[in-house]
Parts: structure tokens; C-alpha cells; sequence
């Protein structure tokens, strides 16, 4: 969500850094690569496909070879052998036909999936502060509308459009073979069709492109307006946001019905085409009988060839429309999967001996004049349990993610030991791209997700080849394991949506349980224990101490319970460390964290240090 420095959201203004749409150029060449290992197949629908539209193409001389038998006054018997033939045709054709559709849409299933796939794991490793730029509805309408397009056009469009080419250059050719003449008298109607489909992709790329985008930055309005609703009655906001919303809505409205008037226009320059063309193929033909060139049987089957194109030929251009609206999604979806992956990736550091993280001289700003780390460096060694305390936006969190590979910082470097770098994406347990033995830092979030299924599914997102013992264990170091054997169906419980509701406290040690099972040897706790209530608060500290246990840590500490029981307290302020040290040694001082200290602990009892 964006957000101006106030927090109020929505008041920014409506510019973004989109996420990147790929070139014309690049997206065939991703398509092409997507479908490279599955030639094969390809290569086989398109054989069959050709082989059913030629025997299906048997279909105008054999009724041609009617009309002269009828014209000539033959007996009745001399029916049968073309009516046969043509049974013979739609049977032979159907079959034929079937097996190469079915073909050529599995090839298309199996591509879109593909493009799924890359998709979705390109967009999981996106810095988070990247899509914080761009704003959640550009992302959101990808995923949803623009993969809705391509998989509709895939369904249909695709096997729909192969069958059509096929069906107009083959039937071309087989009335050259009628009558070279025929073939030109029918070739009057492409120059308007070659128009008409120059006219309407010219214009409908620059339509559906800006119609896709204008989608986005409506479901974005929509996204801030309804997710911090509160805030914006709170603040009196509702017209400014109402406006906002309309006008986005006003703007998505006016290039929808600009592209109706567009397929309006489009269709009547089509009919203009097939006007032109079976008159001139029908003046051909009733010359050419005149002169005795051709018989009646012959020229009607000249007609009826091109009156079959009506259907390819308007299907092939009327999915122009289709095409060119699934080529603007298809670009948007390969702009994601093109995004330089080094991009997400750290420089190859490693730290100095007996360190286990190293952050050098880290800067990080979330654009033009909102710096919120100012060249920051910081040594953990390997086991130490730091913890960062602050004011709020003092930039505890964003060092923290920057720690974890979450986001990249803008200036300095993070490395790990052993010269593992901290990548990957966040979901209730953010990891680093894999080492040998398994992810090489994990982060935990107060913003925990209980995904979808049972219990141990899960917690197995963490280590899918854990046994039942091993995920009972790992719930049992985070004291979690009485409650979890106690729900209905114990670890076999569906949670999530529409399953077993998890309090924020329980949830919270769900993700630390895979904190445990993952075994990284760094972790990242930001706020983690901070949606627990006073009562559940105790608990999640002894389910995070244990969680902790043998590994570097480094703990963004919403109480400073949490500081008080680290090795070592780092104290940031407007971006800068300005204290490092035990807590005794802080008190003592009578600097920043004293003062903390003294508000935090005024209405409470001193807690003990371990």
C-alpha cells in the first residue's frame, strides 16, 4: 500500500514505478522458449490439423460434382458414390479434427502453466520494496486479469486460430486448383482485410495496453480505499478517496468503450471484404461457365470455397481481438518473469572469521528523500543474540529485512557466513535462497499467514520431508505441541481459511515451529512476538527464546523484555546506530536506551536478566 509519510492511505499522488512490460520482440522470444520442449507435440497437432482441413476441403467439389450430375440430367443412382463420400468426409474430418484441437490446447495448457510457474517464482523473489513502489494493484491485476486473459485466449482463441489459418490458405489453394482466375477474383477482398487488420492492431495495442493498466491502477485505488478503511473515515478522507476511486473508474470505463466502438468498426470494414469478394468470384464464374472454361459444378464449388473463408477468415481476424488483449497480458506477465534476477541478489560477500552476519555501511530509501538507514554497519557473530530497539521509524524493521534478504539495500553490503547471500521472498517465514544443508537465514514477521490445508502440511512448507515425530518436536520446542494435539483432528486439522481459526498467539508459534524445522543458522525476529496480548506475551518470548536456541539472532524488539535477555542491544535512531552494548552497560551509560528504558519500565517491574 502506499502511503505518504503521515500513514494516511491513499493521499499519495497517483504515480508509480510499474512493474516492467516486456517488448513485442521479447515476448515472442519468451513464448518461443516456452514452447520449445514440447515441439513435439506441436508439431504433431499442427500435422493432424492440416490433414483434417484438406479432407474436410473434399467437401465443395463433391457437392459441385452434385450440381453437374443434376445439371446433366443424370439417373438418380448416380448420387450415391458423392453423397457416400461426403458421410465419409464429416466422419474422417471430425475425428481428425478432435485430435488436433486436443492436441494443440494441451500444448497450450501445458505453456500456460509453465508461465504460471515462472510467474509466481519470479514474483515470491521480488524485493518487497520493489512491489512497495509499484503498488499492490499492478502485481494483483497481473496475477488475476492478465493471466485470466492469456488462459482464455489459450482455451479458445489459440486452437480456434490455428484451425482458421489452416482452413484459408488450404482453401485458397484448392481453388487455384478450380481455376487460377478464381483464386484472384477471391484475392479482391484481402487488400480490405489486409487494411482493416493494419487499421485495428495499430490502434488496439495502444488500447488494451493502457486498458490493462488503468485496470491496475483501479484494483490499486480499490485495495488502498478498502484496506485502510478505518483510516480514511478517521481522517475525513472518504470523498477525497470516493473521487480518486471514480476517477480511476472513469478512466478504465472510457478505454473499454473505446475499444467496443473499435471491434464495432472492425467488423463493418470485414463485411465491406466479404461483399466484394463473393461478387467477384461469382462474375468470374458465370464468365468462365459462359465460355465453357469451367462447368456449373465447378464454379459453384468456386463459390462455396469462398464462402467457407467467411468463417476462418472473420474468426482469424475477429481473434485479433483476443489476440492482441492476451499479447498486452502475456507482455506484463514476461515483464515480471524478465526482471534481472541478480537484482534481488546481494553482492558475493563473505564475512570476516567467527562473524556470522556482516552489514557494511548499508544505506536503504524507499525513493526520492525518504532515506531510513544511513550507512549502517553491524557485526553478529556466529550464536550472539542482538536485539534492535528504537523509536518507531527509526528503521529497525527495514534493517531487519535487509538482514534477512528481503529487500536489497541501496547502498553497502549484507553478507552471510560462509558467503551465503540473503535472498528470497516473505510469506510467514521468509527464507534466504538454500544452501546445501538448507535456507541460510529465515525471517518471522508479527504479519504471520496460516496457509490453507492441515496442520502438518503446514508446517512442512518449511521442511516437506519431515516426518509426524519430527513436526511434533519442533511444536514441542515452541511449547506449542499440547495445543496442536489437542485441536480435533491434531496435526491432520485443516487451518487456515475456511478451516480451524488460529489466534494471533498461536499463529505466531506456528511460525516459529517452522523456524525450527527450516534450521537456519541465522534468524530474523521482527516484532514476532508483538501480536500476542499481555496475556499470551510471556509465552511467545519463551517460544521464541527456545526457537532461537544455537542460532545467530537478530531480534527487532517490540518489548524490551526482549533486549534485556539479547547479548548485545543495538540502538537505531533516524537511521543510525547510536548505542551498542549489554543492557547494563546502556543503563549505565545514560544515553538513548536509558531513556527508553525508563518509559518502558516506569509502570512496571524491572524484568530479570538472564
Amino acid at each position: 500500500m502506499t502511503s505518504t509519510p503521515s500513514g494516511i492511505p491513499g493521499t499519495a499522488d497517483d504515480s508509480a514505478e510499474l512493474l516492467p512490460i516486456a517488448s513485442g520482440a521479447r515476448t515472442r522470444a519468451a513464448l518461443r522458449t516456452l514452447i520449445r520442449p514440447d515441439r513435439g507435440r506441436a508439431l504433431l497437432g499442427l500435422g493432424v490439423l492440416v490433414g483434417a482441413t484438406a479432407v474436410g476441403l473434399l467437401v465443395q467439389p463433391l457437392l459441385g460434382r452434385i450440381v453437374d450430375i443434376v445439371a446433366d440430367g443424370r439417373p438418380a443412382d448416380a448420387l450415391t458414390l458423392p453423397v457416400v463420400l461426403l458421410l465419409v468426409v464429416a466422419v474422417v474430418q471430425g475425428v481428425t479434427t478432435t485430435l488436433g484441437l486436443t492436441q494443440v490446447s494441451r500444448l497450450g495448457e501445458t505453456v500456460l502453466a509453465r508461465l504460471r510457474e515462472q510467474f509466481v517464482e519470479r514474483a515470491l523473489q521480488l524485493p518487497a520494496d520493489r512491489l512497495e513502489r509499484a503498488g499492490a494493484g499492478d502485481l494483483t491485476a497481473r496475477v488475476t486479469g492478465d493471466v485470466a486473459r492469456v488462459a482464455e485466449a489459450v482455451r479458445s482463441a489459440l486452437p480456434e486460430m490455428a484451425r482458421s489459418v489452416l482452413a484459408i490458405v488450404l482453401t485458397l489453394g484448392a481453388m487455384a486448383l478450380l481455376d487460377v482466375r478464381f483464386l484472384l477474383a477471391a484475392l479482391l477482398a484481402v487488400p480490405v482485410q489486409a487494411l482493416t487488420a493494419r487499421w485495428y492492431v495499430r490502434r488496439a495495442v495502444t488500447v488494451y495496453a493502457d486498458q490493462r493498466v488503468a485496470n491496475g491502477a483501479q484494483q490499486q485505488q480499490l485495495l488502498e480505499t478498502i484496506g485502510g478503511a478505518a483510516t480514511v473515515r478517521g481522517h475525513r478522507l472518504e470523498e477525497q478517496h470516493t473521487e480518486k476511486s471514480a476517477r480511476r473508474s472513469r478512466k478504465a470505463v472510457e478505454l473499454t468503450m473505446r475499444s467496443v466502438h473499435l471491434v464495432l468498426g472492425f467488423y463493418a470494414r470485414l463485411h465491406i471484404a466479404e461483399y466484394i469478394g463473393l461478387a467477384a468470384v461469382l462474375v468470374t464464374g458465370f464468365f468462365l461457365v459462359r465460355d465453357g472454361s469451367v462447368s456449373i459444378g465447378t464454379a459453384t464449388a468456386a463459390a462455396l470455397y469462398f464462402h467457407s473463408l467467411f468463417g476462418p477468415v472473420n474468426a482469424a481476424l475477429v481473434l485479433l481481438d483476443d489476440a492482441q488483449s492476451a499479447a498486452a497480458g502475456l507482455a506484463r506477465l514476461v515483464g515480471v518473469t524478465d526482471i534481472d534476477e541478480s537484482a534481488a541478489q546481494l553482492p558475493h560477500q563473505r564475512t570476516e572469521a567467527g562473524e556470522a552476519v556482516t552489514v557494511d555501511a548499508v544505506s536503504h530509501a524507499y525513493g526520492p528523500g525518504r532515506t531510513v538507514l544511513h550507512e549502517v554497519s553491524l557485526a553478529l557473530r556466529a550464536g550472539e543474540h542482538v536485539a534492535l530497539v528504537g523509536t518507531s521509524g527509526a528503521g529497525k524493521s527495514t534493517l531487519a529485512r535487509l538482514v534477512a534478504g528481503v529487500q536489497q539495500p541501496t547502498g553497502g553490503t549484507v553478507s552471510l557466513a560462509g558467503g551465503h547471500q540473503p535472498t528470497g521472498g516473505k510469506v510467514s517465514v521468509a527464507q534466504s535462497a538454500p544452501g546445501p544443508a538448507g535456507p541460510s537465514v529465515v525471517l518471522v514477521t508479527q504479519e504471520v499467514h496460516v496457509f490453507t490445508g492441515t496442520l502438518a502440511e503446514d508446517l512442512r512448507l518449511a521442511r516437506p520431508d519431515a516426518t509426524d515425530a519430527d513436526l511434533r518436536t519442533a511444536l514441542a520446542t515452541v511449547y506449542a505441541l499440547e495445543w496442536a494435539e489437542a485441536l480435533p483432528e491434531g496435526l491432520a486439522t485443516v487451518v487456515g481459511e475456511g478451516g480451524h481459526r488460529l489466534d494471533p498467539a498461536r499463529a505466531q508459534q506456528l511460525a516459529l515451529a517452522r523456524l525450527v524445522l527450516a534450521d537456519p543458522p541465522v534468524a530474523v525476529l521482527d516484532e514476532a512476538t508483538a501480536e500476542a496480548g499481555s496475556a499470551g506475551a510471556r509465552t511467545l518470548e519463551r517460544s521464541a527464546e527456545a526457537a532461537l536456541a544455537g542460532r545467530t539472532a537478530l531480534v527487532v524488539a517490540h518489548r524490551l523484555t526482549q533486549a534485556v535477555a539479547a547479548d548485545r542491544i543495538v540502538v537505531l535512531e533516524a537511521g543510525r546506530v547510536v548505542e551498542s552494548g549489554t543492557h547494563d552497560e546502556l543503563r549505565t551509560a545514560d544515553g538513548p536506551y536509558a531513556t527508553l528504558w525508563r518509559a518502558w519500565s516506569g509502570s512496571r517491574n524491572a524484568p530479570r536478566t538472564r
